[in-house]
């Protein structure tokens, strides 16, 4: 049974587990805006933009400091390098945008919680002080930039 108490993590992965509560405000604001029948191409703009301000480092640190703790061939690792590649598909799709922010939302909210509450979990059961310190200086390089929109950001969630 799932409880809303917090997940104490690792200094370390505080950052990326920020990263994550942003990704599930993104998931919010779709809902938000579906309910609100924004149109689908403002929304999916919004997405594109998220993409590669924020998902698109965030998978890069993942998959060269965290994920190798474990092991590229570890089965957590490979459900969450497959999530990755599909997050990208959708988020660069040219699909029906209202399906597209449909699944994103649903997948990026899935592949979040698994990744904070099994595969960080498992990381942190395994990595050594060496593997903590690479992360940190992967991090500090590729660190998402947040709050790079401008002050006429779209927000149609409101």
């Amino acid at each position: 049974m799932h409880t809303n108490t917090p997940i104490k993590r690792h200094e370390t992965l505080k950052p990326l587990s920020r990263d994550h509560h942003h990704g599930l405000l993104l998931c919010w604001k779709l809902r938000q805006g579906i309910q609100r029948k924004v149109d689908p191409q403002r929304m999916m703009a919004y997405c594109i933009d998220f993409h590669k301000q924020h998902l698109l480092s965030h998978f890069a640190l993942e998959e060269e400091a965290i994920f190798p703790i474990l092991g590229n061939e570890h089965v957590l690792v490979k459900r969450a390098l497959a999530e990755h590649r599909r997050l990208t598909r959708l988020f660069t799709g040219n699909e029906e945008p209202l399906t597209l922010l449909s699944q994103i939302e649903e997948e990026l909210e899935a592949h979040i919680r698994f990744e904070e509450r099994v595969l960080f979990t498992a990381i942190e059961a395994t990595a050594t002080s060496s593997d903590l310190d690479r992360i940190e200086r992967l991090h500090n390089s590729l660190e998402p930039v947040h709050g790079t929109h401008s002050k006429e950001e779209d927000v149609f969630w409101l």
